[in-house]
């Protein structure tokens, strides 16, 4: 049996010899799947600058602050992060001319979604990264919104002033 789609696997394993990879390609005929050499890759993550991509997440060993041990770090890959910045650039754009409660609540929902997917792991340097974005472009569209250019909301920061409008940060 052949599937149109292509399956994307994953195998952690201490040591993956011969022995293991015969093993995996007699479960796989057993499912009635085949192994593609020419994609198929081992990297070992202990090696320095290794690491995987994989569903969005970056795997890599990176070194502990506490020691000279190391921790598996999972975090948000770039091409993710490429992404999100790419939806919040078109949420954001100028011709879009939605009342500003209006577009903190669908940047709510997306950034909640987008938050609760990527909570796994190490992220929060990612978030930080993320909100930044967020304000930045939000600062962008206040100026540009209306006729009246310069136009900012009432507070110390415009950090509090869209927190108090309803903005989540991540």
């Amino acid at each position: 049996m052949r599937f149109p789609c292509a399956t994307r696997l994953v195998i952690l394993a201490h040591d993956m010899g011969a022995r293991m990879m015969k093993y995996v390609e007699r479960v796989l005929q057993r499912l009635g799947l085949s192994l593609n050499r020419d994609k198929t890759r081992i990297i070992d993550l202990r090696e320095p600058g290794a690491g995987l991509d994989f569903l969005g997440f970056t795997f890599r060993f990176d070194r502990s602050g506490y020691g000279p041990r190391c921790y598996l770090n999972v975090v948000p890959s770039a091409k993710s992060l490429q992404r999100v910045r790419e939806k919040l650039r078109q949420m954001t754009r100028s011709w879009v001319k939605l009342p500003l409660d209006e577009l903190i609540g669908r940047l709510n929902r997306f950034l909640r979604g987008w938050r609760n997917y990527f909570s796994f792991g190490y992220p929060g340097l990612a978030f930080r990264k993320v909100n930044w974005f967020v304000q930045r472009r939000l600062r962008r569209f206040l100026v540009t919104r209306s006729q009246r250019r310069g136009r900012y909301l009432p507070g110390p920061s415009l950090y509090q002033a869209l927190r108090a409008k309803g903005l989540i940060y991540l």
